[in-house]
């Protein structure tokens, strides 16, 4: 859905923070509140510790009518297996203890004995609920003929149990009819395991596997009867099924098919959460196998077989499936949450994010009187989830970061019922709220300001609703003005005998590269380039001069630029060309006269803030030359000498040094001249020096001897002399 107003995009002006989706909700924290698909909040169900084991995993669940729990545990302080009656009001009792690493399922048998699965290499235990007596062994998977080494559950149909196994994967039916239990093998798969069981009032057994992701359906009423396949989902490993009252089943399946058979184990860690629904008849309900890399898929079985995807959750991986109260419940990690889902709702409407708990794997769900336990892991404990919501519940945002030190104004809130909650409001200047942030402050939403209501300006902010029971709350935004400050100059560099053109634009996302005449490359090096513009190229121009600048404002405001120059020991600034958009300037050096310059550039957010609340900051660039006057040569002595001519004469330059000189005899080639001292680094040169003469049978009589003299800018001035023989 969109949002609760769409997000300020504008780089300048009131700005604002709006938190409304589910994928913004649900990157909040909270007690008691439940978080619907579209975002809406209402009350929820607040749960709480019953039993908190000695270890970090529970792996199995079961409750009596009564709601004495049975936890199945693994990874205890001992290293083994066990199994701890928790009555309603927390007291616990061992009444299973074995040498197999874990408790995998647990079931109640109509006669009031537990039983219990171990894995690997375990056993099928019927035990006495208060634990009296030894255990009795009702399977052994060593003694049959497949010998598979996990079990992974078991579900009473009758007086049979029948029992998941895994490598290799096989369904047993154990009878219990005849006094001593007697197992056969009911059927086995080319899989790895078969991971869950289900059993319908019907008398109708269904199973989900590793490997290929195949739900199976069996008759248990009839004899001889051999299981159907049903569907072969798009993921590799059916982890959980459950049946809603009018005989649709769900079926939870996680990993990608290919991907190597491992034991599932919790895995901890935390991620963000998205859920995508996928409608019964679309192209993508129907099996395809484009899957989402990691959490699960929800699958749904009509009563009349035909298979659906029913929602995909993006980064949860689903551990158990249960029904209470006509809605679907699915336990998760890694972010120890409880779905629910309305199966008769469409889309984001039939999800709630119901509860949080601190732990990072739900594992397994009982519904007991008056709402559900919850077993997880990492760490072990043992949940209420009641029915009822909390009476206080609270929802607290995320920490927003408005870049800026803002002004915070007006609260927008999208509430079908406006009285039925508090909106609180709190803010600082550094990340964490417990460093030094405000109080909490209750203000009125779609009224006052947060800063009529004390929230104090501050960079970081952060909303807590309260909900009344029977409120619900759809979204909230913020408005908030960020303080302006400065634009910065981050670098300046001036560019002597190269030119851009007028036209040359810049444009976002695209890597700058200046291009320079080389006799300048120099002065470019060091340059700090907007990673916002197009490659920038120059073309060499002697009379030109480009200044270059980079800038950025923290603000995100429009700038416009002003350039100023002054001379080598001036005080005052020239305006030479102010609102300028581009980030460089061109223009003809024959404007300013020969001399040492600096220039300046100034920013200005101007074009977004009145005259009061405008602001500028400037940098200066290194001092450059401009000189367009060319050296003035001295007179040219030249005469003949021992068949040559020897010439010499001095050059002078007012601004730069004398770069080079030739000459040349008789319009012959141009021929490279060095001043007397070899360096040419001065305004003033002496050249002495001896040149040949043609060859007699290309020239004879007079010889005219010509010089050319450049400064650094390529300026340049010639003379000649005729040499009489």
């Amino acid at each position: 859905m969109a949002s609760l107003l769409p997000a300020a995009a504008l780089a300048q002006g009131t700005k604002l923070w709006s938190t409304s989706r589910y994928d913004e909700m649900e990157r909040s924290t909270n007690q008691g509140v439940a978080i619907r698909g579209d975002g809406r909040l209402e009350p929820g169900p607040l749960a709480t510790p019953v039993y908190t084991s000695g270890g970090n995993y529970i792996w199995s669940l079961a409750a009596d009518a009564k709601g004495v729990a049975y936890v199945g545990l693994g990874g205890t302080a001992s290293g083994s297996a066990a199994v701890m009656r928790v009555t309603p009001d927390g007291k616990s009792t061992k009444i299973f203890s074995g040498k197999e690493i874990a408790v995998q399922a647990l079931r109640l048998l109509p006669d009031g004995g537990v039983l219990v699965a171990t894995s690997p290499d375990g056993k099928l235990y019927r035990v006495a609920p208060d634990g009296a007596g030894t255990p009795a062994i009702l399977f052994d998977p060593a003694e049959t003929a497949e010998k598979p080494k996990y079990i992974w559950d078991a579900v009473v149909i009758g007086k049979a149990v029948y029992v998941a196994a895994g490598a290799p994967a096989a369904v047993y039916r154990v009878d219990l009819s005849h006094g001593a239990p007697v197992s056969r093998l009911l059927f086995k798969t080319a899989d790895q395991h078969i991971r869950t069981l289900l059993a319908t009032p019907d008398g109708t057994l269904w199973a989900g596997s590793d490997g290929a992701g195949v739900i199976y359906k069996i008759s248990t009423t009839q004899p001889d009867a051999k299981p159907f396949a049903i569907y072969a989902a798009p993921r590799r490993e059916i982890t959980a099924l459950a049946i809603d009252p009018a005989g649709v089943v769900y079926a939870a399946g996680v990993g990608a098919k290919g991907a190597p058979s491992l034991p599932p184990l919790p895995v901890t860690g935390a991620v963000g959460v998205s859920i995508t629904f996928v409608q019964p008849g679309s192209a993508s309900a129907a099996g395809s196998n484009t899957l989402i890399p990691e959490g699960s898929e929800i699958y749904r079985i009509g009563a009349d077989g035909l298979p659906s995807r029913f929602a995909a959750l993006k980064d949860d991986v689903v551990y158990a499936l249960g029904m209470h109260d006509g809605a679907l419940l699915a336990a998760t990690g890694n972010h120890g949450r409880i779905y629910k889902f309305d199966t008769h709702g469409n889309g984001a409407e039939s999800l709630t994010d119901l509860v949080h708990l601190e732990a990072a794997q739900a594992m397994a769900l009982a519904p007991v009187a008056g709402g559900v336990l919850v077993a997880s892991s990492n760490s072990g404990k043992l949940f209420r989830v009641p029915d009822a919501p909390a009476p206080d519940a609270a929802f607290t945002s995320e920490v927003f970061d408005a870049q800026q030190f803002s002004r915070w104004g007006r609260p927008e809130v999208r509430s079908a019922s406006p009285a039925s909650f508090d909106l609180l409001v709190r803010g600082g200047n550094v990340p964490n709220p417990i460093d030094g942030w405000s109080d909490w402050k209750k203000v009125t939403p779609n009224e006052d300001s947060l800063a009529a209501s004390g929230v104090p300006d501050a960079r970081y902010i952060q909303w807590k609703a309260v909900l009344k029971p029977g409120g619900s709350l759809q979204g909230v935004a913020l408005n908030y003005l960020p303080r302006n400050v400065a634009p910065v100059v981050d670098d300046v560099v001036v560019a002597p005998g190269a030119r851009v053109a007028a036209t040359a634009a810049t444009t976002p996302n695209q890597t700058v590269q200046v291009t320079f005449p080389a006799a300048n490359v120099a002065q470019a090096i060091g340059f700090v380039q907007d990673a916002g513009t197009q490659p920038l190229s120059a073309q060499k121009d002697r009379t030109g001069i480009t200044i270059r600048w980079s800038a950025h404002d923290d603000n995100g405001d429009d700038l416009m630029f002003a350039v100023w120059y002054r001379g080598e020991g001036e005080q005052t600034w020239r305006l030479l060309k102010d609102r300028i958009t581009d980030k460089f300037y061109s223009f003809d050096s024959v404007l300013l006269p020969d001399g040492v310059y600096t220039a300046k550039i100034v920013a200005s957010d101007a074009p977004v803030h009145v005259d009061a609340d405008t602001l500028t900051g400037e940098r200066a660039s290194g001092a450059f030359t401009i000189d367009t006057t060319p050296p003035v040569p001295g007179a040219l002595v030249a005469k003949l000498q021992a068949g040559k001519i020897h010439a010499a004469f001095d050059a002078k330059d007012a601004t730069s040094p004398i770069a080079h000189a030739e000459y040349a005899i008789d319009g012959g080639a141009w021929q490279y001249l060095e001043p007397a001292g070899h360096l040419s680094d001065s305004l003033a040169e002496h050249y002495d020096f001896t040149a040949d003469l043609p060859k007699p049978e290309e020239k004879t009589g007079d010889h005219v001897i010509a010089i050319r003299v450049y400064d650094r800018f390529e300026n340049m001035a010639a003379a000649k002399a005729v040499v009489h023989e």
